[in-house]
């Protein structure tokens, strides 16, 4: 009776385990871009948990590379193929071609089941594409935003609109998003996550209790603890020229006529960026002009600041679940909820929109908290739970 025992509990196991293998997915996750591999990160790390269920790789293609390996690093990331692309100058043209060809031979290597984009980056949109070739499924993560004008963001907003053309699995952040994808007669596969990016905050967070590198120590004595920080960040194309003029002209008024605030602006490397910003602000007091962060130092400042004024689409996400109000400079936005909820207010780059809300903000307590204390509506944490739930029925 032991022996039949023992017989019938191998042969169950063995069953199980070739069961198991039969039914086990293999998921490719292609990206390139920091923000990419920010809300990337915790999908691959909840997929990874699940070794019996899926076998989940990752595909860099460093379209950005120093800014992207920070956030490797800190999450703990280890590509299982780096394409290693960015070169210095580099155009959409050669960039989309290069992305395109180098992701062939990666694609035939593995042959994943699933092969998982985010967002609207040339990544992206060549990686659906190159997806699309090798008869993968697609899915992707942070689907369905708009802004319905394909040349604001540039060239984002075509990216992810070639991408949802593309894919057969959309995560939608939001239900504004998912009726932006049913406008477009895109009614299959949809389901509605909430964002990875409050997944990777929260993720974050708790790693930065036991975290610090140098950054975070210079920040340390940089921040006055007794001072309001305003943080900015800009970088977006459209801004370029005029644009980040009356960008610097509002900070610039707005730091002399606050001389009891800080301003921190991490200046992105972009020539488009650094002219203007260190001409303009290069030597008022309470201007801070900084080198650009990684995640772990960025998130601390967040949690540090005040006010965040930014053209960032994904900090207009972000700065509500830490209760930081946000004036974004954009004319139009694919992030509309947080316009509705009242946590974020366009402002564009008007010098008198920037610089009349930025007073509200420090002089009206109550105007101030409304802001600070509304509901984040892109998400609860969980999206990566529901994204691995819902392939994994299919």
């Amino acid at each position: 009776m032991f022996v039949v025992l023992v017989l019938f509990t191998k042969l169950s196991l063995f069953l199980f385990q070739k069961f198991s293998k039969l039914k086990q997915k293999k998921v490719l996750f292609v990206f390139g871009t920091r923000p990419e591999a920010i809300k990337m990160a915790p999908v691959i790390h909840y997929f990874k948990t699940k070794p019996e269920i899926v076998t989940t790789k990752v595909c860099v293609t460093a379209q950005h590379r120093e800014m992207l390996d920070q956030v490797l690093d800190f999450f703990e990331i280890t590509p299982d193929y780096d394409l290693d692309l960015m070169k210095k100058g580099q155009n959409l043209y050669d960039l989309s071609a290069r992305i395109l060809t180098r992701l062939k031979p990666v694609l035939e290597d593995y042959k994943p089941d699933y092969v998982f984009v985010h967002g609207d980056t040339t990544t992206t949109a060549m990686g659906s594409l190159a997806a699309f070739y090798s008869g993968a499924q697609i899915g992707h993560i942070e689907a369905g935003l708009r802004t319905f004008n394909k040349k604001a963001p540039f060239p984002e907003e075509i990216n992810r609109q070639l991408t949802g053309r593309l894919t057969d699995f959309h995560f939608a952040p939001t239900v504004q998003a998912r009726q932006n994808l049913e406008k477009e007669n895109i009614t299959k596969g949809i389901t509605v996550t909430g964002n990875t990016v409050i997944d990777a905050l929260f993720w974050g967070l708790e790693k930065l209790k036991n975290f610090e590198n140098n950054e975070i120590t210079q920040l340390k004595n940089i921040v006055d603890p007794n001072k309001k920080i305003i943080l900015v960040t800009g970088h977006r194309r459209e801004n370029f020229g005029e644009g980040f003029i009356n960008i610097c002209k509002a900070l610039q008024e707005i730091a002399l006529s606050h001389p009891n605030i800080d301003i921190i602006y991490p200046v992105h490397l972009n020539p488009n960026v650094q002219q203007p910003v260190y001409k303009l602000l290069g030597n008022i007091k309470n201007i801070k002009l900084i080198d650009p962060l990684n995640y772990p130092a960025f998130i601390w400042l967040m949690q540090q600041s005040h006010i965040i004024i930014t053209d960032s689409g994904g900090i207009q996400e972000e700065a509500p679940s830490l209760g930081k109000p946000v004036l974004v400079m954009r004319d139009t936005t694919e992030r509309p909820e947080a316009v509705k909820a009242g946590t974020v207010i366009l402002v564009g780059t008007d010098q008198n929109k920037i610089i009349k809300n930025t007073n509200k903000l420090l002089t009206d307590n109550d105007f101030y908290n409304q802001m600070s204390r509304l509901h984040n509506p892109y998400g609860d944490g969980y999206a990566s739970k529901r994204i691995f739930d819902f392939i994994t029925k299919q």
